[in-house]
């Protein structure tokens, strides 16, 4: 009886001890470490600021309600793993389902945008049968997350309106039509908006306007081979 009432309290002990580790490291997470460095040869202390990981691809979608933006017929949202849950795996293809599972965000509110469909319409000839695509530039620009694509676009003046997409698709559509046809489009899908209500906000960039961007930004952290590979794996 001795032996087993022992067991018991150093379980408890080491339980104990567990969940007292887990909540100083949350804790610590949010606190700066400093660290010792030799930079040009000469030692010095520098502070560091502790941050948790974050996915790329969120687990939950913050309000329940995914941001959307229509723009004459095509339908942009961010990738998340609740959209991956309601679409077939092969619609989102091995490349997008292998960022989803192993990339971190490089910086605060980067997203994957993707296409997640085109509603018929005579506006997007060519382009119906496109689904699940990352959007990876507009007019040359790259997009940061689907804010920054909604500011791109109502801030455009050029006459085309130009997506450029993973594995070097292209779509244009011509801007003053693709404008004028969206209230009919939307109408005619009973839709009551262009946008979600969180994009009706003026879009603030988290980078600032003149911080660099890493040109890989948003791009899978594995090669091709890998995906090819890895992929089928756990797929």
């Amino acid at each position: 009886m001795m032996f087993e009432q022992d067991v018991k309290e150093q379980c408890h002990s080491e339980q104990m001890s567990a969940l007292h580790f887990a909540t100083s490291l949350a804790k610590n997470l949010l606190d700066v470490a400093e660290l010792g460095i030799i930079r040009a040869g000469n030692f010095m202390k520098v502070q560091v600021a502790l941050n948790p990981r974050v996915h790329l691809v969120p687990y939950h979608i913050d309000g329940d309600q995914p941001s959307y933006l229509i723009i004459a017929d095509f339908v942009f949202t961010p990738l998340s793993e609740p959209l991956i849950d309601e679409e077939c795996e092969d619609s989102i293809g091995l490349k997008l389902l292998a960022k989803a599972h192993y990339s971190l965000a490089k910086f605060k509110g980067e997203q994957i945008v993707v296409l997640s469909q085109v509603l018929a319409n005579e506006v997007n000839i060519g382009y119906e049968d496109m689904r699940n695509q990352q959007v990876l530039k507009f007019n040359g620009t790259r997009i940061k997350n689907i804010g920054h694509l909604a500011h791109l676009v109502d801030s455009c003046k050029d006459k085309y309106l130009v997506f450029e997409f993973e594995d070097n698709y292209v779509a244009v559509l011509e801007r003053e039509t693709a404008s004028a046809a969206s209230s009919s489009i939307l109408k005619g899908y009973g839709i009551p908006s262009e946008r979600s209500s969180d994009l009706l906000e003026p879009y603030v960039d988290s980078l600032g306007d003149n911080q660099a961007i890493d040109q890989d930004f948003g791009d899978s952290p594995v090669s091709n081979l890998q995906i090819g590979i890895d992929s089928l794996l756990w797929a």
